[in-house]
């Protein structure tokens, strides 16, 4: 078992020689994994036009989403059975599979398999990462690792696209993919070693466990959702309401019960990812539309803001984890009130009369709650889990996240269909940004109850 430490947190948490070796392999492959996750955009137009797919523009990453749910479910499960270690390993090994797949294409097809392994080694991975901490880290440790993390994201947040482009203009967008693959392989190397050193896992034969199908439905659930939702027609509605009610029976089986009604524990912790993320998700998809067509930015300074989020994010969560006996459910509560006030903040930026400059002060603050309560989230989960599933846990947090971003993206672009258009988007944004500052003040709500005893 970890020894608890009250030393320095940074010093003596992530780099003592029990956690050494973790924390550079750990961060290295989420390093990586960030920057594909960014950096791929800015290559998907020119690969698609070389690969003759532009009208299958959204699929690479579609196929990759999809992809990743599947991984998250099938890795939780081996992780309840076996442990972190096989799919801390599988999950690397998939990625860079895939961006060798990726990398290596000739056509739209090969294009697609690439993604689909890169998402389900992403998927692998993520719930992976979650478990080794878990079994590495103390609970008074992790707001410190859980803050690294974060800034594991900071860098290719801000530089991936750029790079990515860079790449693509000058020596060609396969190597957005194959220029990763020696240093996923050090990951792996590194993780292989941190793997061998878990104590071994004892399964817990109760434990609940997440089926693939129904992941597979609710993945394909929200992919109509969205396709509805960015193509209205009466099929749209009919095709919609089908993946709606798929999804809700899918989730009953992928979430643990009470999540939907966010009883107080577990359950309430699962909703808030779902929350939170879905609603800053949502504002971060149409901040770029609104600074472009209502504010006149062009397409480099209009996402200009997002970079703000990542740096308050990271500013955020490195914050708390320099308090490590801060009271988790009072920061996830904070973060909670600081993303509703930047996306209020965000609703006034939609509007003419605004001043543009206020979306820089809303991404600060939005980004900063963030920091503040994903960590968090994180570490409750960890905290209020039964111990034989926080694979299954894990992997529903992760559903969760992805879940409730894909409908409030969604839900946008419904509203710009209906009460306005991507041209002229103020009326749809303010009513957007009012219904996502409701759903944060209703997190601020739901986190203040908690169950007497943890």
């Amino acid at each position: 078992m970890p020894r608890t430490t009250t030393a320095s947190p940074r010093s003596s948490v992530l780099w003592s020689c029990e956690h050494r070796l973790t924390t550079i392999g750990l961060l290295l492959v989420v390093t990586l994994v960030a920057f594909e996750n960014m950096g791929v955009a800015a290559a998907m137009p020119t690969l698609v036009a070389d690969l003759h797919g532009l009208a299958l523009y959204s699929w690479p990453f579609t196929t990759s989403l999809i992809a990743s749910v599947v991984g998250t479910v099938l890795s939780g499960r081996l992780g309840d059975r076996r442990g972190p270690g096989p799919a801390l390993i599988a999950g690397p090994v998939l990625f860079a599979t895939g961006l060798l797949v990726a990398g290596t294409a000739t056509g739209m097809p090969a294009l697609l398999a690439g993604r689909a392994l890169q998402g389900l080694g992403s998927g692998f991975l993520l719930v992976a990462v979650a478990l080794l901490i878990a079994a590495t880290f103390t609970d008074r440790e992790r707001p410190v690792i859980y803050a690294a993390n974060a800034a594991a994201w900071v860098l290719p947040a801000v530089t991936g696209p750029a790079v990515a482009g860079l790449i693509t203009v000058s020596i060609g967008w396969r190597w957005v993919f194959l220029g990763l693959i020696p240093l996923v392989a050090i990951g792996v190397a590194l993780l292989i070693v941190v793997a061998r050193r878990l104590p071994a896992h004892v399964p817990t034969a109760t434990a609940r466990r997440a089926g693939v199908i129904p992941a597979v439905v609710a993945a394909l659930a929200v992919a109509a959702l969205s396709w509805a939702a960015q193509h209205p027609s009466p099929a749209a509605i009919t095709y919609g309401a089908v993946g709606l009610v798929a999804l809700a029976a899918a989730l009953k089986k992928l979430l643990p019960v009470g999540t939907l009604t966010a009883r107080p524990g577990l359950p309430t912790v699962i909703a808030s990812r779902a929350l939170l993320s879905g609603a800053y998700a949502g504002m971060e998809s149409y901040l770029p539309l609104t600074m472009s067509t209502v504010h006149g930015y062009g397409p480099a300074l209009a996402g200009l803001p997002l970079t703000i989020t990542a740096l308050g994010w990271a500013a955020g969560s490195a914050l708390q984890g320099r308090f490590l006996d801060w009271s988790r459910e009072a920061s996830l509560r904070t973060g909670f009130a600081l993303v509703a006030v930047g996306l209020a903040g965000f609703a006034l930026v939609s509007q003419p009369w605004s001043p543009a400059w206020l979306a820089f002060v809303v991404c600060a603050v939005g980004g900063a709650g963030m920091g503040l309560a994903m960590p968090a989230i994180s570490v409750l989960l960890l905290r209020y889990s039964p111990e034989g599933e926080r694979g299954f846990t894990t992997s529903a947090l992760q559903l969760a996240d992805w879940v409730g971003s894909a409908l409030l993206i969604g839900l946008g672009g419904v509203l710009l269909a209906v009460v306005a258009s991507a041209v002229h988007p103020s009326t749809a944004m303010t009513i957007f940004g009012a219904a996502l500052v409701l759903l944060a003040a209703l997190g601020v709500r739901l986190t203040s109850r908690w169950p007497q005893k943890v």
